[in-house]
């Protein structure tokens, strides 16, 4: 496990860029439920292994009934619902166009932490990183074709719950080990999406190039992302790890541009700038390489 903030902040950026682009693929086949459950059922199972191994099965089991209150919460909101949001979303609007408005997150993260979460505010250069980074989304968003409201609305919806689940976590599970949370989330909105899931699920075995997108959205897409962002969570805040949607859309946007043809303009190249100039402030990265190397190995 990779154990500084910044290169697993990277790294979840380059998963969670690619999986606009096969929940694309995957809605093709499957109704936004159905990839929902195979999307959660995967990463559960892949949990449900690695999760005793790597911290002993005792522990497990003690931290869940000790967190499951907040583990249900928490699945709902950061899981279940964002993830069915999204989906829906992308039937009706371009992936990279989803991963643009997921950007967001770091917006509503900062109004919720100001309004209802005061000891995890945003302040001085992170938030001038917050808004910078805005800017680059904003760019990018008035240089893509429009979609239908709904489906954009729903996106934000996603972006919304994700900020809210964040905070959630680090005020309630902040000491609980992030693979328990990953665990934990992924059963209960796997248990949640189960009863509409199978309801709409196809009378025909799906493609392949749908099973693979499921596949992929499942383990490394959820059940790897999610040990990687409670992480971060636990280290360093809900603030800092919101920043990962500042580098997931450039990066959804060359997958979408590569795969689906789906067109990349000239603004783009303005609005990543823009982005990471808002990444690199947000956080902190010049200091936090500073630091680093000032570091005994």
């Amino acid at each position: 496990m990779i154990r500084r903030p910044l290169p697993m902040l990277l790294v979840l950026a380059l998963i969670w860029g690619s999986s606009f682009m096969f929940i694309k693929v995957a809605v093709r086949d499957l109704q936004p439920a159905t990839l929902i459950l195979g999307r959660l059922g995967l990463a559960a199972l892949t949990l449900a292994v690695v999760v005793p191994v790597a911290i002993g099965a005792k522990t497990t089991l003690a931290e869940l009934r000790a967190h499951w209150p907040a583990l249900v919460v928490v699945g709902v909101l950061n899981t279940a619902v964002p993830f069915w949001l999204l989906s829906w979303g992308e039937t009706r609007v371009a992936s990279g166009l989803a991963s643009i408005i997921q950007a967001s997150v770091p917006i509503f993260t900062a109004l919720l932490a100001f309004g209802f979460f005061h000891d995890q505010r945003v302040t001085g250069r992170r938030l001038v990183g917050v808004f910078v980074g805005f800017l680059g989304v904003a760019l990018l968003v008035g240089a893509q074709p429009q979609g239908k409201i709904l489906g954009a609305l729903a996106v934000v919806g996603m972006a919304t719950c994700y900020a809210a689940g964040g905070l959630l976590v680090r005020r309630h599970l902040g000491g609980t080990p992030p693979q328990v949370v990953a665990l934990g989330t992924s059963a209960v909105a796997a248990v949640l999406v189960l009863p509409v899931g199978l309801a709409q699920a196809p009378a025909h075995l799906p493609g392949w190039q749908a099973l693979g997108a499921v596949a992929f959205l499942g383990i490394p897409g959820t059940a790897l992302a999610y040990l990687l962002f409670f992480t971060i969570i636990a280290r360093a805040g809900a603030s800092y790890a919101s920043f990962v949607t500042y580098l997931v859309p450039p990066i959804a946007l060359l997958y979408g541009s590569l795969f689906l043809g789906e067109g990349v303009g000239a603004a783009a190249v303005g609005g990543l700038a823009l982005i990471l100039g808002g990444v690199a402030l947000g956080t902190g990265m010049r200091r936090r390489a500073l630091v680093t190397a000032a570091e005994p190995a």
